[in-house]
C-alpha cells in the first residue's frame, strides 16, 4: 500500500540542496561581472567569430580547404590561448581562458584544448558550470573579463 509519506516525497520533487543557483558558484566564482563563468551566448559568439577568421585566411591562402580552415583555426587558438589565453574570438566576446586556480592557461593547456575542441564532441558536453570536457581536461575555465 502506498503511504502519505511516499506520495508527498514524489509530490514534492527531487532534492535540490546540493545544486548549485548559477554556473561558477561551485568553483568559488562570482555570479556575474568580470571573473564570472562566461556563457554559452558568449562562447559561441566567441568561437563563430574564430571560425570565421580561419575561414577567411583559408580561402584566401588554401582556396577554401576544410581541412586548411580547421588547421588554421587550430593554430590561432593554440598559438593565442597559450600566450594571451584569449583569441581573436574570445576577445571580441570579452572572455579569456584561465586555469582554474586564476593562473594563465599556457602553452600545453592550449594544445591539448584545442586538438580537443577540434573534435567538437568535448565542447557539446559540458557540465553543470558550464566547463566543457576539453576545459575540464586541462583544469581551465572560460571566465568573462
Amino acid at each position: 500500500m502506498v503511504s502519505r509519506k511516499d506520495l508527498g516525497s514524489w509530490l514534492t520533487g527531487p532534492d535540490t540542496s546540493g545544486i548549485s543557483k548559477y554556473p561558477g558558484e561551485r568553483l568559488g566564482l562570482p555570479e556575474s561581472g568580470p571573473g564570472s563563468m562566461a556563457r554559452a551566448g558568449r562562447r559561441i559568439l566567441g568561437i563563430c567569430i574564430d571560425w570565421g577568421v580561419a575561414l577567411l585566411i583559408s580561402n584566401f591562402a588554401f582556396g577554401g580547404n576544410q581541412w586548411a580552415t580547421l588547421g588554421v583555426f587550430a593554430i590561432e587558438q593554440i598559438l593565442l590561448i597559450g600566450t594571451l589565453g584569449y583569441s581573436i574570438g574570445h576577445r571580441v566576446a570579452g572572455i579569456h581562458v584561465v586555469k582554474l586556480g586564476g593562473g594563465p592557461a599556457g602553452p600545453l593547456a592550449a594544445l591539448v584544448r584545442t586538438l580537443l575542441l577540434c573534435l567538437v564532441i568535448p565542447a557539446v558536453i559540458f557540465d553543470p558550470d558550464q566547463r566543457g570536457l576539453h576545459d575540464k581536461a586541462m583544469n581551465t575555465i572560460l571566465i568573462r573579463m
